[in-house]
C-alpha cells in the first residue's frame, strides 16, 4: 500500500485510499482553519443573542410584565438581534429571542412575554 501525505501536517501515513488526514487532530485543525472567520461571526452573534435572552429572562421572572426601555438599554440589550418575529392578528409585532419576547408600547415602555411552547 502506497503512503499518503496528510493535507494538514504533510506527514506520510497509510490507510484507506480516500483518507486525507493522518489523525483526528490534523482533521480538526484543518477544518478549524477553514471555518475560522465564519465561526467567529456566528460565535459573536450567538453570544449577543444569549445575552439578550438572559436580560429578558432576568427582567421577566413571572412570564409577563411591563418595563421601561431604559431598563433594557441600561443592561446593554441589543434591539437589532432577535431569533424570530411574531405578528398578531391585530398587527402587534413581538420580537423574540428564543422563547423570550418583547413588544414596543407607547411612551418608551415594553411588554415582556414568555412563549411556553
Amino acid at each position: 500500500m502506497e503512503k499518503q501525505k496528510c493535507i494538514e501536517c504533510n506527514e506520510p501515513f497509510s490507510g484507506r485510499a480516500d483518507k486525507k488526514f493522518c489523525s483526528d487532530y490534523c482533521r480538526n485543525a484543518f477544518n478549524n482553519k477553514i471555518n475560522k472567520d465564519t465561526t467567529n461571526l456566528i460565535r459573536n452573534t450567538n453570544n449577543r443573542l444569549r445575552k439578550n435572552w438572559r436580560i429578558l429572562e432576568e427582567l421577566n421572572p413571572i412570564d409577563k410584565c411591563k418595563i421601561t426601555k431604559q431598563k433594557l438599554v441600561d443592561r446593554d440589550f441589543d434591539f437589532n438581534l432577535f431569533t424570530s418575529i411574531y405578528t398578531t392578528k391585530t398587527g402587534n409585532v413581538y420580537y423574540f429571542c428564543y422563547n423570550q419576547g418583547y413588544l414596543e408600547l407607547e411612551n418608551n415602555f415594553y411588554a415582556l412575554v414568555k412563549r411556553n411552547d
